[in-house]
């Protein structure tokens, strides 16, 4: 881990700090049984048609990118997603990088609650401590993301541990062939690959090619970054990918809808 990831990490864990308190499994399961179960993530990325799910980011800004969408409001795009066809949605809650606040996961939640169906959603955000799986699952999150290379092997088994106890399932994301192996060694089920390095923002949809024919069979397979047409897509879908995470492509088109068929059409 280096340069950019390290500067965000660095400032998550300082940001996080004076939220930081003991959260048991205990606490997170007697949550999770309090609140109204969120639908599954897991189950929404396995299209029973056999067609790549695609998983809609809600992002303003990114790193890479600069300015996407800045007044963007969450629940509008959320709205937009939904009625696009979108299987999940993924919110970016960090708000110094990437422009997104947990307010705007809430309010997501809240519009799926209030005027289903519902979407599930995944909380996007470099998770660090408990605390965030707790956040997650109060604002009705179905799933959390683990970033494998920006934590140890006993951080990634406290907040897997912590998900699974919140009822949330984890995406973890990875960039090699190291990184898929502690994953799998962690009990992963959901693994993403992040085409685009965090470290440099550089991008490479030949990291989706050569990494997911490697996961084991009964793992759901992501592709996530550098996805801008239907050949982008098909390269995914040829490694085996069940899903694609897209996030500029989709906040920057005019027609979602058209978009996200295009990704499912064979090419």
């Amino acid at each position: 881990m280096s340069d950019k990831l390290t500067e965000i990490m660095a400032w998550k864990r300082k940001e996080i700090a004076p939220l930081a308190r003991p959260v048991s499994l205990q606490e997170l399961a007697d949550l999770h049984a309090a609140l109204p179960r969120p639908p599954s993530f897991a189950a929404a990325l396995r299209r029973p048609d056999g067609q790549l799910a695609v998983i809609a980011e809600i992002k303003r800004r990114s790193p890479s990118a600069g300015a996407i969408a800045a007044g963007v409001s969450a629940p509008d795009q959320a709205a937009k997603y939904r009625a696009a066809g979108a299987s999940a949605l993924s919110v970016l809650t960090d708000e110094k990088y990437f422009g997104g606040t947990l307010g705007d996961l809430v309010a997501v939640t809240t519009l799926f609650r209030d005027q289903p169906p519902a979407v599930p959603c995944i909380r996007k955000d470099f998770m660090v401590h408990p605390i965030q799986v707790r956040q997650a699952r109060e604002a009705g999150a179905s799933a959390i993301l683990l970033i494998v290379r920006a934590l140890t092997d006993a951080e990634i088994a406290t907040l897997f541990a912590a998900a699974q106890a919140a009822g949330l399932d984890a995406l973890f994301e990875i960039h090699n062939e190291a990184e898929l192996a502690r994953a799998i060694a962690h009990g992963a089920k959901i693994i993403g690959v992040n085409n685009r390095d965090l470290a440099i923002f550089k991008t490479d949809l030949g990291l989706s090619e050569r990494l997911i024919p490697q996961f084991p069979k009964d793992v759901i397979a992501v592709s996530e970054s550098g996805i801008f047409n239907g050949a982008d897509a098909a390269r995914a879908r040829r490694a085996g990918a069940h899903a694609l995470l897209v996030g500029e492509a989709l906040m920057k088109a005019a027609d979602p809808a058209a978009l996200i068929q295009e990704f499912r059409r064979d090419v």
